[in-house]
């Protein structure tokens, strides 16, 4: 029977041990992402109107968002090198908690309307989004290179339960904050702390053995039986790591940017709270829900195929966002699920790239170095979006970010050519 006190030696010893850890820790990141996936909608959906009225301009409204994703950066870093050390427990666990006492601090910058405890509090809030995000990670320590996909898939598909609920209770929360003298836009932070803390509990509780921890084990046991060196090992495709790395990036700025200043543009246009929670809730529903079907094509047809369609879905979003009425309802939704859809076909392809090209000895380290490039780029996003509508105008983020997607084709085709090249040389070899 598998328990919290059985050792790495003794689950490595046995295949029936090993797969129930398996099973056992995709139900554990299942229920973490399910809280954590409603922490993540908070900070999304009105942060940036929270800026707004606090500051009284929408020129520094992308601002909360590249916060929140510049937090992310570096606590990915710190929770892929804690992940490294101590296993997945410690590194997410931490992470979860320490967003949900952030999002206390965000509550308590919105009663005494102080703007740099907003700003502090936003940074150290991606801690949270920094966890919710590497937990996909969690669930492929221990699955076969034909299982990361769907690994990844169950991990993210997990969060649309929380993800879409939390939008689209912005109104119920505002209704809440207000009863008890807090502002209205600061209620869904409050369902964010609660969110957070109890994902990083659900981990910090149950994920033992840790599979991170057993998955080394076993690479060190596989080790000594093929009589292969640690060096050879441990060597990356670094092919893999640029291109999985770079499909994540391109599309978490292009979906980061549009996504940050919907908000603010249906504003303008005369939707209330309710309509701009619709179509964010719709928005991050399509970000997650269509993840098992996509890990399935992503182990099917491959990485780059479906690397592919997410810059030509990505296109398709920024071409309708850009030539959407501003109070066509319909028309929003569709663009920004589209966004949602081509982002999901982008991270899951982009992260089973990564474990392809990793070894349990330095994966959660290189995974955590690959996410603080993507919470940079989802940063940088989420910083030019407010300044490029404040100079142009909302099609004009749009249509570029959609342009921008496009950069991923020519970088799916070098990433083919290795592959290419690679067969070559191993057909070469047997011959």
């Amino acid at each position: 029977m598998l328990d919290h006190k059985t050792t790495s030696e003794e689950i490595v010893a046995s295949p029936e041990k090993l797969h129930q850890l398996y099973r056992r820790t995709l139900v554990i990141v299942v229920l973490s992402q399910i809280f954590g996936g409603a922490g993540l909608a908070a900070g999304i959906t009105v942060g940036a109107l929270l800026a707004q009225d606090m500051l009284g301009t929408d020129a520094y409204s992308g601002v909360p968002v590249a916060l929140l994703t510049l937090g992310s950066a570096g606590a990915a870093y710190l929770i892929g090198r804690i992940s490294q050390r101590h296993g997945r427990r410690i590194g997410l666990a931490g992470g979860f908690l320490t967003g949900g006492i952030s999002a206390l601090g965000v509550v308590l910058a919105a009663v005494t309307n102080n703007v740099w405890l907003l700003f502090i509090s936003l940074l150290f809030y991606g801690a949270g989004t920094a966890s919710n995000l590497q937990a996909r990670y969690a669930g492929t320590d221990l699955a076969t290179a034909k299982q990361r996909g769907k690994a990844i898939s169950i991990a993210l598909v997990s969060t649309t339960i929380g993800a879409v609920a939390g939008p689209n209770l912005v109104g119920v929360m505002g209704e809440v904050a207000a009863s008890i003298g807090v502002p209205s836009l600061a209620g869904p932070f409050i369902l964010g702390a609660a969110a957070f803390i109890f994902a990083g509990l659900i981990l910090l509780i149950f994920m033992r053995p840790d599979p991170l921890l057993v998955s080394k084990a076993l690479e060190n046991e596989n080790l000594k039986d093929s009589e292969i060196s640690p060096k050879a090992s441990q060597k990356k495709n670094n092919r893999g790591i640029i291109v999985g790395g770079a499909v994540m990036v391109l599309t978490q700025m292009v979906m980061v940017a549009i996504m940050t200043m919907t908000p603010i543009h249906m504003g303008h246009h005369g939707h209330g709270l309710d309509a701009i929670g619709l179509v964010i809730g719709i928005h991050i529903g399509a970000m997650y829900l269509p993840s098992l079907i996509t890990g399935i094509l992503v182990d099917k047809f491959g990485r780059t195929t479906m690397a592919a369609a997410a810059g030509i879905t990505l296109l398709l979003a920024g071409v309708v966002a850009a030539t959407a009425p501003g109070d066509n309802l319909f028309v929003l939704i569709l663009a920004l699920a589209l966004l949602g859809l081509g982002w999901n076909f982008g991270l899951i392809s982009g992260t089973a790239t990564i474990v392809d090209a990793t070894t349990p000895s330095t994966r959660a380290k290189v995974q955590g170095s690959m996410d603080v490039l993507v919470a940079l780029s989802g940063a940088t996003g989420g910083m030019m979006s407010g300044m490029v509508v404040a100079n142009t105008s909302f099609a004009m983020l749009s249509i570029s970010g959609g342009l921008l997607s496009l950069l991923l084709l020519p970088l799916i085709i070098w990433a083919s050519r290795g592959d290419v090249s690679a067969k070559s040389e191993k057909n070469k070899k047997t011959a």
